[in-house]
């Protein structure tokens, strides 16, 4: 596929993450751009706004003419999300058309750039962006294809003038092997999406594979501790390639020492809060000194960097009441979530309100997930959101709550969470998952600050 010679791309699940970044790019060459998704969300109303039409019913009369016929003109994408009996999609390959998945597409546009890709079953998202960041703050300048928004450009996708791009590189349906990488970034490779994989094994051996992909005298940055190893090792507080020492908060903020065999920087400060975030802070100060950007450049960067959208957001931040909101969806990454929340606030009560992500995840890791809920104060459980699965008999969010080791625990209704966080008015409260539970951030902040 010759991508100079298209000019119009539909999507299939345009409204997920890593498919708004493509019809967003794509929309930005000048093509003409379209889109379906099963349900209206604030970022497909965002891309409508953007001039890409997004149609939410799977009909093919909603599909365009031009778009209905085999072309060299005509790229259609879709997300292995979608599920196997879409009509649209199914209609498309009756008529002879040749649907590409997103990662193929993503791995012919980065295929001719120096490519920096950033893996992990955690981490991969604010990392990649933070990187994204440093080279665009510094002028030495990218492209990037981010797996959420980022709070500085308010987009998951960056257009630069130079050849070098950003990628997230998503491990789910080994979709990071279609990538060639100058540089490797892999900050995490926890069991998870083990629908996938089947088991533990397996996931890691996708990962070495992505490491095998990186071109000959590229460079490979891993986590210290990781089942396999890398170019550069990196960590927090471990004695390593590169690692950060002498880790603190100050009035609510991070700081941090960046030690490695050539380069020793203190006293730099982060932008955004996290324990975790000082360790993807330590990966994209390596990949910046690779790339030769100066120690100076670097320092400023990172503390204007003010995170991605749902990564450790705050919603509320005054006297008295704090609202945070987090994507983390595994007990790693709640992990890491809710141990930076108790090094910010360790005398406040933590409220905090859960959404488990598909039943097959709960079902794995229901031990891990019932012993880092512990770490609540009060815990408000939410339904299971199931994404792309069907109902697993017996795996409920109550089957979650008995395992959870707490007093002040309950299974709640949206209404019910509403009423009883107006009822109760928490100081520190924070949502959390991977599902619609962002639906939830706007009439919380209206109740956290009173006005509801």
């Amino acid at each position: 596929m010759n991508l100079d010679h298209i000019k119009r791309v539909y999507l299939l699940g345009i409204g997920g993450i890593g498919m708004s970044g493509l019809a967003r790019y794509f929309k930005h060459l000048g093509c003409d751009v379209q889109g379906y998704d099963k349900t209206e969300t604030e970022l497909t109303q965002t891309l409508v706004a953007e001039g890409i039409p997004v149609t939410y019913v799977d009909d093919v009369s909603n599909l365009s003419p031009e778009f209905r016929v085999p072309s060299e003109e005509t790229l259609l994408i879709f997300t292995p999300a979608i599920p196997k009996d879409l009509t649209l999609k199914n209609f498309l390959l009756e008529q002879g058309c040749h649907l590409y998945k997103r990662s193929e597409v993503l791995g012919i546009i980065s295929a001719s750039r120096f490519t920096i890709g950033v893996a992990g079953t955690h981490g991969k998202t604010t990392t990649s962006t933070m990187i994204a960041h440093v080279l665009k703050d510094s002028g030495y300048d990218c492209s990037a294809f981010l797996g959420g928004i980022s709070t500085n450009y308010n987009t998951n996708v960056l257009y630069g003038d130079n050849n070098v791009v950003v990628v997230e590189a998503d491990e789910y349906d080994r979709s990071f092997l279609t990538l060639h990488p100058n540089i490797a970034v892999v900050t995490s490779a926890d069991a998870d999406h083990l629908d996938i994989y089947g088991d533990e094994r397996h996931l890691i051996e996708s990962f070495e594979l992505f490491l095998d992909r990186v071109v000959d005298g590229g460079t490979s940055i891993v986590k210290k501790g990781l089942p396999f190893t890398g170019t550069i090792t990196y960590a927090n507080e471990s004695v390593c390639d590169a690692y950060a020492q002498n880790i603190r908060v100050t009035d609510g903020e991070f700081y941090f020492d960046y030690v490695s065999a050539d380069l020793q920087l203190e006293d730099i400060h982060l932008g955004i809060p996290g324990l975790h975030n000082v360790e993807n802070a330590v990966a994209a100060i390596t990949v910046a000194k690779l790339l030769g950007i100066a120690s100076d450049k670097i320092r400023r960067a990172l503390t204007s960097f003010h995170g991605v959208k749902r990564r450790f957001e705050y919603i509320v931040r005054e006297e008295g009441r704090v609202y945070i909101d987090d994507y983390a969806h595994h007990p790693e990454e709640l992990r890491a979530f809710l141990s930076s929340m108790r090094k910010l606030y360790p005398s406040k009560k933590l409220t905090v309100v859960f959404q488990p992500h598909l039943f097959s995840r709960t079902r794995d890791f229901v031990d891990g997930f019932a012993e880092v809920l512990g770490m609540a104060d009060t815990l408000y459980l939410m339904d299971i959101y199931p994404a792309r699965e069907l109902p697993i008999e017996g795996v409920t969010s109550a089957w979650l709550l008995d395992k959870i080791e707490l007093a002040d625990k309950r299974v709640v209704t949206p209404q019910e969470l509403l009423s009883v966080v107006k009822e109760t008015q928490p100081e520190l409260i924070v949502t959390v998952g991977a599902g619609d539970i962002d639906r939830m951030v706007k009439p919380l902040k209206e109740i956290v600050l009173g006005h509801a």
